[in-house]
């Protein structure tokens, strides 16, 4: 009889690409069809009701609960037009992903018994979802259940299945943030007032400055029918064991390579949901691993970035069950081949369409380009650890330092030019004109190829913050993340930076300095401090993290200590002044991430010692039994000098399966114990670092022990799924 996993390969071979019909025959004929965008609130809403919400959303002034009414009417009318029959206020708690709870459009009717459908502004307005039974970090106890979800007009509801999500922020009884979305506005806020201060020096017109994030999704594809026969992806996301496969991505054929067809459908139909809904989706491609995929849209203002990230990874995933796959998320669902990120492309432009991180045509123009990417530099480099425990995650370390992502060091990669650029001004005893080219040409030499345009900078693909032209690329973001996290703490010391910058400009300026003088001393001064933080060189080298030290860089990699980070007196200090975070809230944070954290092993943990108990050792020993059956059958048939010629392979076999399977067992008892030991630690931190040193080393020794076996046994015998299959079934 066929095992499951020989079931599970066939199913996955007989697989046949769906066919997927296009919306329209031009994305611009039903882009944003499902989402209450500027051009739908102009046909639903009255011409003064539209221009104080348009106002609102521009300028960032709060909506009285009457205008809500009208909002909310005309929202309800367009809803039900689309066949909308429920609404829900869609926010981001301190988890994996978005919640939502679903109210229909109706109350009782003026006559008993009946009811009408009915959406008023104060349901738009403010909902209450069950604070307690979200992570908060001791911030709500069990009992003390009342928390609020307040709409946020600058991002746009839409419509999924059926139901009208409004996009909310998440706070708790008492006024503290549960949620990603209510920092990350205020550290927008921040940045904004900041910045707009800084520009008022080279153009007073300026009125407002925006954050942009363009982030670049990738992901895995595995069938359907291979993902529910491996216990470990279903329950953590990766595979807790798994030799790798004989080919891999050595070949490097994978990158860039033809879309394989039934991979090819799910991403048009994956692009036309993200159309539908207002995601402006632009690239797909196949990444570095085999079965690993990439989708990046045109950059966003930030906030609507980050809820059209989380709505994507949403959409993926109910797209893909369409066709037969599940979309794994994972920073490293398989070893030995490339892990997923989200590198986060972020950059700052002004109302007066100045892009603040692009060089300029004029020596003014470009002493604000090195203004801002010098303060840049300071608040990488002033808060490293903080930026890095942004990104930290269970799953995120088991990528970061790899060869395949940056290290777990926060380092910045400039390019030559703009290297030198700095260096010169440092050290420069006069105001000399600043020149920074936008494009260089290159002749190829080829009569038929056109020049190509140069960059200013080259790539470093193993930095980790590195400058890419007109915008600073976050690598070290993982794939399952809210890029809010690393997008709150950015903007907020990019904010806290630039306003001690303008500190110390007008201190100068009152002591007698002019403008240009006070800027130029306060810059070489910051190149020469945040030194340290710039480097152009190979960052996966065992060289660079000696030197990162030598630096006094921060290069913790555990985990839990990484989060530390966040309750660093200068930390605190910094979100407290932008007012991104009290104090209070970045302690109850930490609680969230350490007790997560743990949550996280302690299930990988469980999932481990099953496999090992109930599909590994029983393997391991029903093939040594059959082995020993055959050396005993051997042993009739054939003279002792004979016998142990014939059987010496197999009795070898037989040795290394038990010595293989002792150490499995071994190993799982002594994890479950110290597992035991680990759950009677109350404190979080603690705990988590339990965790980490006592808990997680056992996992490399059991998988080891266990992918060895996975070569000896027959593969006949093998019930899980294998990286082979799970990798090159496409």
């Amino acid at each position: 009889m066929a095992t499951l996993r020989f079931k599970v390969v066939e199913e996955a071979f007989r697989r046949k690409a769906v066919v997927v019909d296009a919306p329209a025959s031009k994305v611009s004929d039903y882009y944003g069809c499902c989402v209450f965008n500027r051009e739908t609130m102009k046909k639903y809403l009255s011409r003064e009701t539209c221009s104080i919400v348009l106002n609102a959303i521009d300028t960032g002034v709060p909506l009285d609960r009457e205008i809500a009414n009208h909002v909310a009417a005309g929202m309800k009318m367009w809803a039900m037009e689309l066949g909308a029959t429920h609404y829900t206020h869609w926010f981001h708690p301190l988890t994996d992903g978005t919640a939502e709870k679903h109210d229909a459009f109706i109350e009782h009717g003026a006559v008993l018994g009946t009811v009408e459908e009915e959406f008023a502004g104060k349901l738009l307005a403010q909902q209450e979802p069950d604070a307690s039974s979200f992570p908060s970090g001791g911030i709500r106890n069990t009992f003390e259940a009342r928390g609020y979800t307040a709409w946020d007009p600058s991002s746009p509801a839409f419509i999924m299945d059926k139901t009208l999500c409004i996009p909310t922020v998440f706070i708790s009884y008492t006024g503290e943030a549960l949620d990603y979305k209510a920092p990350l506005l205020k550290s927008i806020t921040a940045v904004d007032e900041a910045a707009v201060e800084v520009c008022k020096w080279f153009d007073p017109s300026v009125k407002k400055v925006f954050s942009y994030l363009g982030w670049e999704q990738e992901y895995f594809l595995v069938d359907e029918a291979l993902f529910s026969a491996r216990p470990d992806l279903m329950l953590t996301g990766r595979t807790l064991i798994g030799h790798e496969s004989a080919k891999n991505q050595q070949l490097e054929d994978h990158y860039f390579g033809a879309i394989p067809t039934r991979v090819a459908s799910f991403m048009t139909d994956l692009e036309y949901e993200c159309y539908k809904l207002g995601i402006p989706a632009k690239t797909c491609h196949n990444e570095v691993a085999p079965n690993q995929f990439e989708i990046a849209p045109i950059y966003e203002e930030t906030n609507l970035a980050v809820d059209h990230n989380l709505l994507l990874m949403s959409v993926m995933k109910k797209v893909a069950r369409r066709h037969n796959f599940r979309v794994l998320l994972h920073e490293k669902p398989f070893k030995g081949i490339n892990g997923s990120g989200k590198h986060n492309n972020w950059s700052l432009g002004t109302d007066t369409g100045v892009g603040l991180l692009s060089p300029g045509k004029t020596p003014a123009e470009n002493l604000q380009f090195i203004t801002f990417m010098v303060n840049i530099m300071m608040a990488v480099y002033k808060h490293n650890g903080l930026l890095k425990a942004s990104i930290m995650s269970a799953q995120n370390a088991h990528r970061l330092g790899a060869n395949e992502a940056p290290p777990a060091i926060i380092s910045i990669f400039l390019g030559t030019q703009i290297a030198e650029v700095l260096d010169k001004l440092e050290q420069s005893s006069t105001e000399e004109a600043i020149h920074v080219d936008d494009k260089k040409r290159m002749k190829l030499g080829i009569a038929h190829i056109p020049e190509v345009l140069l960059d200013n900078t080259d790539r470093n693909r193993t930095s980790p913050f590195a400058f890419t032209g007109n915008r600073f690329e976050f690598r070290a973001v993982g794939s399952s993340a809210n890029c809010a996290s690393a997008m709150t703490a950015l903007n907020a010391a990019v904010a806290s930076q630039l306003r001690e910058f303008k500190k110390s400009v007008d201190a100068r300026i009152a002591s007698g300095d002019s403008h240009e003088q006070a800027i130029f001393s306060i810059l070489k001064e910051y190149i020469r401090i945040s030194k340290p933080i710039r480097f152009n060189g190979n960052g996966y080298s065992d060289e660079w993290k000696a030197e990162a030290v030598r630096r006094g860089l921060d290069c913790e990699t555990s985990v839990p200590v990484v989060f530390d980070s966040y309750l660093k007196p200068e930390s605190v200090r910094m979100f407290e002044e932008t007012l991104v975070f009290s104090e209070k809230e970045l302690h109850a944070r930490n609680e969230v991430k350490w007790e997560t954290y743990t949550k996280k092993i302690q299930i990988e943990a469980r999932v481990l010692g099953d496999l090992a108990q109930n599909h590994i050792i029983p393997l391991g020993l029903r093939y040594q039994s059959l082995l020993l059956e055959n050396v005993s059958r051997l042993k009739d048939l054939y003279p002792e000098d004979t016998f142990r010629k014939l059987a010496a392979e197999e009795l070898s076999m037989i040795q290394k399966i038990g010595e293989h399977v002792n150490v499995i067992k071994t190993n799982v008892t002594a994890m479950i114990e110290a597992r035991k030991v680990a759950n009677k630690i109350e404190e979080g931190r603690a705990k988590a670092l339990a965790y980490h040193d006592q808990i997680l080393p056992y996992f490399d020794v059991i998988r080891y022990h266990v992918d060895k076996l996975e070569l000896i046994v027959d593969d006949e015998l093998w019930t899980l799924p294998k990286y082979r299959e799970l990798l090159f079934i496409r």
